[in-house]
């Protein structure tokens, strides 16, 4: 069993593209909190980096000051929601980290209200301290666990993105069929959730994880983040009736229209998958299998 362990952990290792800080990256944060040791380290090119324990999984990496670089491969692939609803009047990111996503949305759209939640007081301490992340009128972050809090906001959220993971893995409570159940509840009537999520390589439950968003859902699009081990879900309450080719379309004129520094439409194109293969042999992860905290 620890031999499997040790494996599992060496491939989020390679997947992730670093486990643990280099050693001449400067420490500028360590501080324990109830779910991890939260840690923050500078490289030479002035990125700052987010670790849960010294060892662990790199979290987030920001450069401070400059919301539009997006370092990690998955970040640049989340947005793709936004092809499909352009005028988000409210929006919902579970899981905060270095504050990467928060903070892109909000310059790309002031004027749209973004709540941030994540569970963990240290990290949030850490955004703010280490990153740059600021609150303002429309960007607001919340300390709370992302299920309880969603179930309190009904058809609430435009888009919503889920984004939390532990110190290798999603809490088992964000990934069942009745938290997706309250997710879609939170949503809009044209809303859409974007989850990211690791790949069959790492994670044992990936085609249980999509088969549950399929069960979920009306329509799942699911991208493989082509050089990482991430896959985005993207997920409607209803069918998008989307021609072949045209989410790709459509993410690459808003991140033209938009002037990002990447176009999330070559995520789309060089990556989308079927949903129905990606699901084969899952099964619908419940409450049951594992039961929430009340």
């Amino acid at each position: 069993m620890r031999s499997r362990t040790l494996v599992w952990a060496a491939l989020l290792a390679v997947l992730a593209g670093c486990r643990g800080a280099a050693a001449e990256d400067k420490l500028l944060f360590e501080k324990p909190s109830q779910f991890s040791t939260v840690v923050v380290t500078e490289d030479a090119a002035g990125l700052r980096t987010l670790w849960f324990d010294r060892n662990g999984v790199r979290q987030s990496v920001v450069k401070p000051g400059d919301p539009d670089h997006i370092e990690l491969p998955y970040a640049r692939a989340m947005p793709v929601g936004l092809a499909l609803v352009e005028k988000p009047e409210r929006m919902l990111i579970v899981g905060l980290g270095g504050g990467t996503l928060p903070s892109f949305f909000h310059k790309h759209y002031p004027r749209c209200k973004i709540d941030v939640v994540d569970i963990d007081p240290v990290v949030v301490e850490a955004a703010k301290q280490c990153f740059g992340f600021r609150e303002d009128e429309t960007l607001r972050a919340y300390v709370d666990d992302g299920r309880r809090f969603i179930a309190r906001r009904p058809a609430t959220y435009d888009l919503i993105f889920l984004d939390a993971f532990g110190s290798d893995s999603i809490p088992r409570h964000l990934a069942t069929r009745e938290f997706l159940g309250q997710v879609r509840k939170a949503l809009t009537r044209d809303g859409l959730a974007m989850a990211n999520v690791w790949g069959r390589s790492s994670n044992t439950l990936y085609e249980s994880m999509v088969r549950t968003y399929q069960d979920a859902f009306d329509e799942l699009h699911v991208i493989d983040v082509r050089g990482a081990g991430n896959k985005i879900l993207l997920a409607a309450p209803r069918k998008l009736a989307l021609a072949r080719g045209e989410l790709a379309e459509r993410a690459t004129r808003l991140s033209r229209a938009r002037q990002w520094r990447f176009d999330v439409g070559e995520y789309v194109q060089q990556g989308l998958q079927d949903a129905d293969q990606e699901a084969r042999g899952g099964r619908i992860l419940r409450d049951a299998d594992e039961p929430a905290p009340q």
